[in-house]
């Protein structure tokens, strides 16, 4: 069956209507049944006309309603299809957020172990270097380990590195004592000397005195004695001097 178009439609409907009244007119027009029968004709034709031009609206709004979904299905594909792009590229830079905040971190945490920072020594306060502070620590592990050798040694580098740290008293008094754990007493003399000497000031003086005086009584050094009354002089309040008393016993 062929398809009429809209306009060839309305054309067919306008000859029809235009044919009609020639042939009522040739044999029919004097009849008020045939003009009845006309106007209803007419009638009819028109309704047609309406009919298959809504048919053809209807039909034309379906079309373009399909036309309608189908790009907005595609439309709806394209946006799914860059969310998840987008979702993409938000994870790439989360983590590249990510990596950055720990490579913050980690150089960070590597400046603040080479900062000075500041420690409090037998009631000093001061700045120490990392570094200073971790030779120290080292060379006290070694001494309470039992390893005096490898303490003084260690102790010994320190004080030479490390003139001016205010752990060197104190590095300097444990090499003292580490000469005197090997029962070397005159390398240990020779080191607490040297504490009352450069540091006097030390709380670790009163005790450095208090050493040399064992180590000379060890070697049968009259001026043991002598050392521990003077321990007694300087630092009178200490308990170093308590002890000097004790040893001395009166006499």
């Amino acid at each position: 069956m062929m398809k009429l178009s809209k306009s060839g439609v309305s054309a067919a409907v306008l000859a029809a209507m235009t044919w009609l009244p020639l042939q009522a007119h040739a044999g029919l027009f004097d009849d008020d049944e045939a003009r009845k029968a006309l106007l209803d004709l007419r009638a009819k034709v028109e309704a047609l006309r309406v009919e298959t031009n809504a048919r053809l609206e209807t039909k034309s709004d379906k079309s373009s309603t399909l036309d309608m979904i189908n790009q907005n299905d595609n439309t709806i594909q394209e946006i799914a299809k860059l969310r998840g792009q987008i979702e993409v590229l938000a994870n790439e830079v989360s983590m590249a957020q990510k990596r950055q905040r720990d490579l913050y971190t980690d150089l960070d945490t590597r400046m603040r172990k080479l900062e000075p920072r500041e420690v409090n020594v037998d009631g000093k306060t001061a700045q120490v270097d990392p570094s200073e502070e971790r030779s120290y620590d080292a060379a006290m592990t070694q001494f309470k380990a039992g390893d005096y050798k490898a303490a003084g040694d260690a102790l010994a580098a320190f004080v030479r590195q490390y003139p001016a740290s205010v752990y060197t008293p104190n590095a300097q008094y444990w090499l003292g004592n580490s000469f005197y754990a090997q029962r070397d007493c005159k390398s240990a003399i020779a080191a607490q000397q040297v504490v009352l000497k450069n540091y006097a000031d030390s709380p670790k003086a009163p005790d450095a005195m208090l050493n040399i005086a064992s180590c000379q009584t060890e070697l049968k050094d009259k001026a043991a004695k002598k050392t521990l009354q003077d321990l007694i002089k300087q630092f009178p309040d200490s308990q170093a001097a308590v002890t000097a008393k004790q040893r001395l016993g009166g006499k």
